[in-house]
């Protein structure tokens, strides 16, 4: 039985910061669409759209993450979706954060958890966020610039740091990261130097080998420019460095177990037995992206001949502004519930299906969610229903168009 499989594992997520005193209803296996279809009956007169946060699979994948990576402290991205349930359960299982504001740090420290459990993730930081960031004590922190590190000397000359370096093979399956942060090859060298003329305390290496990775080859990779990096600290004669930060890009699919074996084996070939020595990430997507389900409204349908077109109240510049931004449509599916329209049957099973279209709100054209998707016949006040929704979706919305975010729910269940 693992850590988190006990009998009191309910009850460290019913007492978790920012899920203590809310509902959190405990769902059978199967059970989702059962809870969907309550949650539609008890706000029939609203019809916004919500989201479900299982803190069940939170946990799964959290006790996933320590049999698979334990040599690796996660650090969770806050900016993946700063649901203060989800921040809160992550905070009770043992995680850190990462964090790039001023705004992200304060969220964190609202929950309790302590300022030296935050990494202050961004290579690039606002004068007043660094001051901020050593008024509270988060004392670790990113660079990649010799502009920073004069900021970092001004501001918090104390904090601890670790060199931002773009990767030697960069994954470009989602979201490429090294055309804005990570210093080059040749750069590292000059930076060392500089922070070591300032008096700064450089503790180890930072990188990311892009959102969404799938190829493994990318951390052995990078883990083997830390460790040159680590030994041309010390022919600086610079303190010895300790920590690696092997940063994010981590899917809960097959890949990850595909890559945790590739970490922990690059790890023990560059890093054999070193004393002291601190591993850390900064996983997002891996624990939002699949804990969470979007659940919207039909609020229009139009028929042209064997097409089937619905307006639904969330669309690209809310929930689905993933579609644009990193081009995810083709990953995205939707299931119906018409407990409207059609009671007997509300999941529409053995129905015959049509070609649809279904877009979002607002008046832009472009705000469309899916093309020549198969749907049965469905009406305005029917739902789809939308799975592994967590990661970068209401976190990066919008209110265009006057269509407002805040009025997005979030339900609990384990």
């Amino acid at each position: 039985m693992g850590i988190f499989s006990s009998p009191n594992s309910l009850q460290k997520v019913l007492g978790a910061p920012g899920v203590e005193g809310k509902s959190v209803t405990k769902l059978t296996k199967g059970g989702l669409t059962e809870f969907i279809q309550s949650i539609i009956v008890k706000t029939e007169e609203m019809k916004e759209p919500f989201y479900i946060l299982d803190l069940g699979v939170v946990m799964s994948l959290y006790e996933n993450w320590t049999q698979n990576l334990p040599m690796i402290q996660p650090f969770y991205a806050v900016k993946c979706n700063p649901e203060p349930a989800l921040l809160g359960a992550l905070a009770a299982f043992g995680s850190n954060f990462d964090c790039a504001s001023k705004g992200e740090i304060k969220a964190i420290l609202a929950l309790g958890v302590s300022p030296d459990r935050i990494i202050f993730a961004n290579p690039c930081k606002a004068e007043s966020h660094i001051k901020y960031a050593a008024s509270v004590g988060v004392n670790l922190t990113t660079f990649d610039s010799k502009e920073e590190l004069d900021k970092i000397r001004m501001w918090h000359p104390e904090c601890k740091l670790l060199i931002r370096i773009k990767p030697p093979l960069e994954c470009k399956d989602v979201r490429e990261l090294s055309t804005k942060f990570g210093a080059l090859n040749e750069e590292v060298l000059p930076l060392l130097r500089s922070a070591k003329g300032l008096g700064l305390n450089v503790v180890g290496v930072a990188f990311h080998i892009g959102s969404a990775a799938k190829d493994s080859r990318a951390y052995r990779e990078a883990i083997a420019a830390a460790k040159a990096i680590f030994d041309t600290a010390i022919l600086l004669g610079m303190p010895k460095m300790y920590v690696v930060d092997v940063g994010g890009g981590f899917t809960a699919d097959s890949y990850f177990n595909e890559m945790a074996p590739v970490i922990k084996a690059a790890l023990q070939d560059y890093f054999p037995n070193e004393p002291g020595l601190s591993v850390i990430s900064e996983p997002g997507r891996y624990f939002a992206e699949t804990s969470s389900t979007l659940v919207t409204n039909i609020i229009g349908k139009r028929v042209r001949g064997e097409l089937r077109e619905y307006w639904i109240n969330d669309g690209t510049y809310g929930s689905f502004n993933g579609i644009p931004r990193d081009n995810i449509r083709p990953t995205i599916t939707c299931t119906p519930i018409a407990c409207m329209s059609n009671p007997s049957n509300p999941t529409c099973k053995e129905l015959c299906t049509y070609k649809a279209t279904v877009f979002g709100p607002t008046c832009d054209s472009l705000d469309t969610i899916l093309k020549g998707h198969q749907l049965p016949e469905l009406h305005v006040n029917d739902w789809l229903v939308f799975k592994e929704m967590g990661a970068y979706t209401a976190a990066g919305g919008s209110n265009f168009n006057g269509f407002d975010m805040a009025s997005t729910s979030t339900y609990l269940a384990f």
